[in-house]
Order: C-alpha cells, then sequence, then structure tokens
C-alpha cells in the first residue's frame, strides 16, 4: 500500500459518521450496492467461514414494515436501503464446501483440510455457545467493512442495535440459522453527521498488561 493509498483510507475512515437523516427519493444503483456489499464480504472471519448474510430491503412498503420493529427510527424508511446484517450461527456446515473449493484449487493439501474441517467440527461440537458468538463477532467484522466501503463510494450509513430481533425474524421469514446481529441504514445524508467525542487514546491502550 503506497501512502496515497493509505493517506485515502484515512479519510474515509474520518469522514465516516453515523447518519440518522436522509434524502428521501435516492436510489443506489444494484452495481454500486453489489460492489459495497462485496467489499463487505471481503472482511476476515474465523476459518474463514464467513458467518455473515445481507438480507437487503429496498421495497418502501417493507421498509415502512420494519420501521416500528426498529422502534420508529424514521431513518429506516427515509434512507435507500435497509440492510439487516446476519449471523451464521451454524456456519460450521459450511467447512467442507469452503475448504473443499480451496483443495481443488490447490492452495491447500489433503492434510490442511483435514486439519481444519476437524478444528471446525470439534470446536463447534465442544461448545454449544460458539455458534452465537462467531456468528455475532464475524458478522460485526463485515458491518464495519461495509460501512467503510459506503462512505467510499460516496454513500452513508447507520449501524442500529436497538432492534426488535424476533420481530425482524418473523417479518422477514428469517431462518432459525441466522441472527439478526444488526441493521444498517445506506443512503445520502441529508443533514451533516457529526462527529462524536471520542476517549483520548491513553485511557484506551494498555501496554503489555494492566
Amino acid at each position: 500500500m503506497n501512502t496515497a493509498t493509505f493517506e485515502t483510507l484515512v479519510e474515509v475512515m474520518k469522514a465516516r459518521h453515523s447518519v440518522r437523516k436522509y434524502e428521501t427519493g435516492v436510489e443506489i444503483p444494484r452495481s454500486e450496492l453489489d460492489e459495497i456489499l462485496e467489499l463487505a464480504a471481503s472482511a476476515p472471519s474465523s476459518w474463514n467461514l464467513q458467518h455473515w448474510r445481507f438480507l437487503v430491503v429496498t421495497n418502501q412498503e417493507k421498509k415502512e414494515r420494519l420501521l416500528p420493529l426498529a422502534y420508529n427510527q424514521q431513518q429506516v424508511v427515509d434512507a435507500s436501503a435497509v440492510i439487516i446484517v446476519l449471523g451464521d450461527v451454524k456456519a460450521n456446515l459450511a467447512v467442507r464446501d469452503i475448504y473443499g473449493k480451496a483443495l481443488e484449487e490447490g492452495l491447500i493439501n489433503q492434510q490442511v483440510f483435514d486439519i481444519m474441517v476437524n478444528q471446525v467440527e470439534g470446536a463447534y461440537a465442544s461448545n454449544s455457545e460458539i455458534g452465537m458468538k462467531e456468528a455475532i463477532l464475524n458478522a460485526s467484522l463485515a458491518s464495519m467493512q461495509l460501512m467503510l466501503a459506503a462512505k467510499a463510494k460516496g454513500y452513508d450509513t447507520c449501524p442500529m442495535g436497538g432492534i426488535d430481533r424476533d420481530g425482524i425474524v418473523k417479518e422477514c421469514n428469517i431462518p432459525d440459522r441466522y441472527y439478526p446481529v444488526m441493521m444498517l441504514t445506506l443512503g445520502k445524508a441529508s443533514t451533516p453527521a457529526h462527529a462524536t467525542g471520542r476517549l483520548p487514546l491513553s485511557d484506551l491502550v494498555i501496554n503489555e498488561s494492566f
């Protein structure tokens, strides 16, 4: 990465703020939306299981139905798109397909395939909580990457954790395998978002040990 690329990344990161007031009637071209989602999907994940799924809602009537499930936050209906980020609590079921493809392409050998499959299947079998924990952790990584990608394309976002998850599952017919981690609004800000106060680095960084 050269200096210019790094400076651009820094600009995007500093420019991203949570936006709650959007221009209405703005339509994001599907090609641009897909590009943002592809960049989000390039996020890192535990064992490369890619625990995220993106439920994209652009239909105005459907956004209206989501409004009460987001406790009537107006941004849900004003934004161009609502993306419900789902975490796959059974992502382990994909391990053989993911590493099988890598094996076929010559990226790994049979020994590595066996090791990775055994690791994943063993971890999920021995810990009943790992599915949910990994789903939330890794879907959150993709969510942050999505917000940065959106800003780089000139769009604004807001992550929303205060949502009626059970209601969303019912409204969107979400299978039990997927957990609604958060809702993201995406569009063009009608009012510039202001920077929020941040704790000093000295309060946040612990060197070596407490």
